[in-house]
C-alpha cells in the first residue's frame, strides 16, 4: 500500500471557500477507484490531500485527467497559490509494528 500527500497553499483568504469546496466532496466517486482511503486535511492557509492505495501514480493521473474532475478542479484553482506539491511517505508507524532499538538511545522519556 502507497500513501501520498498533495500539499496546497491557499490564496490569502480562502480558507472558507476551500472548507465548501471540501465539503462538497472529491471530484470523483472513491468507491469507484481502487484508492483505499482518501482524507483531507485543512488549515488557515493549507490545504493536504492524502491518498492510500496501490499504484498512487497511475490513480492520481487517472483522477485528475477525468472529464468530471476538470470543473472541480477549475474551481481549486481559484484559491490556490501555486502549484501543489506532492510529498512521498518517508516514515510511519503503527501500534504492533517493531521499534528499532537504536531509536530508543534517541527517546526520552
Amino acid at each position: 500500500m502507497q500513501r501520498l500527500a498533495v500539499i496546497a497553499k491557499l490564496k490569502q483568504g480562502a480558507e472558507a471557500r476551500a472548507a465548501e469546496l471540501i465539503e462538497r466532496g472529491p471530484p470523483f466517486n472513491p468507491r469507484q477507484t481502487p484508492f483505499e482511503r482518501h482524507s483531507v486535511f485543512l488549515s488557515g492557509d493549507h490545504v493536504v490531500f492524502v491518498f492510500e492505495g496501490g499504484q498512487l501514480n497511475d490513480l492520481l493521473r487517472a483522477v485528475v485527467k477525468a472529464p468530471t474532475s476538470a470543473a472541480a478542479l477549475r474551481e481549486w484553482e481559484q484559491v490556490l497559490e501555486g502549484m501543489p506539491r506532492v510529498a512521498r511517505e518517508v516514515y510511519s508507524w503503527e501500534r504492533g509494528q517493531s521499534w528499532p532499538a537504536a531509536w530508543d538511545d534517541t527517546v526520552t522519556s
